[in-house]
């Protein structure tokens, strides 16, 4: 029962496939007094801001962005972690309605979890992690569909290694929950696909060429670049997604 889940809540958090988001709101609108605090834990924040304003109205001021980036490619209450948020980094993307009490609140409800808290527009947060993260989905996903749909899969996949491993462990994710932050951050994404297939175009043209050369500058500089953030960041969890 809604009503009765929603009576006398200081905070709602809404944790579901983003798509889903304007429909939950909706259900739980008429069940939220002056004071409740609602938030989110969606990957994409500018749509959920959208619906947010268009469906609370005037209790939109009351509602807080949120993104804790941590997780792995399972899902479901088998695969919670007691110390999942601990040193992660929680975007929070309060808009100039945003009241400070909702603010507050939340930002104590994620460091109540160990998390470190940043503030940013929901349109630079859905840029970054177009980047650093729907990007590296969409590329997994798209490796292993490929590899599965050719007619010696079961051989590709047996001599398959780490390597893969690594690289593809986030195709194990959710499908639902990745169509639905694929379609609603489409447009920052699709600006990423673009520059990542230029990237490609010149890896393919310096093979093409024979360049060593220029394979291993650019070899070396990805090398140098990922080793850095690696050491920069030696207390994430490595399943962090």
């Amino acid at each position: 029962d809604v009503a009765l889940s929603l009576k006398d809540a200081d905070i709602v958090l809404i944790a579901a496939p983003v798509a889903q988001t304007p429909a939950i709101l909706t259900s739980i609108k008429p069940h939220l007094d002056a004071l409740t605090v609602i938030t989110d834990a969606g990957s994409t924040k500018a749509d959920v801001l959208r619906c947010a304003k268009e469906i609370l109205g005037e209790q939109f001021n009351q509602f807080i962005g949120g993104h804790p980036i941590a997780g792995a490619e399972k899902s479901g209450v088998t695969a919670a972690l007691a110390d999942l948020y601990v040193n992660k980094n929680v975007v929070l993307t309060p808009t100039k309605n945003t009241n400070k009490q909702s603010i507050e609140a939340v930002t104590r409800l994620w460091q109540a979890c160990g998390a470190n808290i940043s503030e940013m527009t929901a349109e630079t947060h859905d840029s970054i992690f177009a980047c650093v993260s729907h990007l590296p989905h969409l590329l997994a996903f798209a490796l292993v569909n490929d590899i599965a749909a050719r007619p010696n899969a079961k051989q590709l996949f047996s001599f398959a290694a780490s390597g893969f491993r690594d690289f593809t462990r986030i195709a194990g994710s959710s499908p639902e929950m990745w169509r639905d932050i694929s379609l609603a951050n489409k447009t920052a994404l699709l600006n990423e696909l673009s520059t990542y297939q230029d990237e490609l175009s010149q890896l393919k043209q310096l093979l093409e060429n024979e360049d060593g050369a220029g394979l291993q500058a650019l070899f070396e500089r990805a090398s140098v670049a990922r080793n850095a953030w690696a050491t920069s960041n030696t207390n994430q969890n490595p399943l962090s997604c």
